[in-house]
């Protein structure tokens, strides 16, 4: 397939007036977040729902996704279906980004702007959500497949979910976070892909990037120990080949130098006493 190209990006989309924002919404950058990585249990059970709504509004996505459908017309879903919810679409205003989802496709990392370009038979969508609600953010991300996509980009999609889940089961007390990105990294060379590592997990909660980082691959400088009440992300992003990227001239879309695919899977999550709680699971 051919590589992807950027099409219009359509106008931002109004947010009704009574839903609470954020603080950064339409300025340069969030504050610094200066609190605590342990979260109280009020903010942990905040999370929990809009953990939940994130999810929702992934599979809402999810559903509509096929060939002929355009990544500004999920967005439409998307944004429609958050504000419908109560709740405000956290990428909408921050640090300009104009729309309610990311929609990264093929060799597309991360960031993708949804625009007017039509989704293709055999297209690897992620995508990723994130919603503010009740003062927290619940934040997540999933692979679909557009129509008959190769076996390949399946095998990649199945690998990179059982890599975060594994890297989820890693996270637990006492542990430094380090040893989540290792057990990511070590399951992914198995099959010869390469995990980016210039994008990683963070610390969500009343702040959307807290500074707290969580690495997907082997770095011992990320020594952070793990406590219970700790709430962040574990996001795998893995290549079929380099991890090596390009920034396109929007500032925000990401893709690989090779043009080869990527995949991608996000959980908010909860440290417990005896391990992690996810937040994001959708409901069956």
């Amino acid at each position: 397939m051919s590589p992807v190209r950027a099409a219009t990006v359509t106008p931002r989309r109004p947010v009704p007036a009574h839903i609470p924002r954020p603080e950064y919404v339409d300025r340069p950058e969030p504050k610094p977040y200066q609190g605590s990585h342990v979260q109280t249990p009020d903010v942990i059970e905040r999370m929990r729902a809009a953990g939940k709504l994130s999810a929702a509004a992934i599979q809402e996505v999810g559903r509509n996704i096929r060939p002929g459908i355009t990544t500004d017309e999920l967005d439409r879903i998307a944004h429609q279906f958050i504000c419908d919810h109560g709740a405000y679409p956290s990428t909408v205003g921050y640090r300009g980004f104009p729309k309610a989802v990311c929609t990264s496709i093929n060799e597309v990392i991360c960031h993708g702007i949804p625009d007017t370009r039509p989704l293709e038979d055999g297209d690897l969508v992620k995508v990723d959500i994130t919603v503010f609600l009740n003062g927290v953010h619940g934040d997540s991300c999933v692979t679909f497949f557009c129509g008959d996509v190769d076996q390949e980009s399946r095998l990649l999609a199945e690998r990179t979910h059982e890599a975060m889940m594994r890297g989820i089961k890693a996270a637990r007390p006492g542990r430094q976070v380090n040893v989540i990105g290792r057990v990511i990294e070590s399951y992914a060379r198995r099959f010869g892909y390469s995990v980016v590592k210039d994008y990683t997990g963070h610390g969500v909660h009343t702040a959307f990037h807290s500074g707290l980082v969580i690495p997907h691959y082997d770095d011992p400088r990320h020594d952070t120990v793990i406590q219970p009440g700790m709430t962040f992300t574990v996001e795998p992003m893995i290549a079929l080949g380099s991890d090596a990227w390009d920034l396109w001239d929007d500032d925000w879309t990401v893709a690989t130098k090779d043009k080869s695919r990527v995949a991608q899977f996000e959980h908010s999550i909860v440290i417990t006493d005896s391990g992690a709680e996810i937040l994001t699971l959708p409901q069956v």
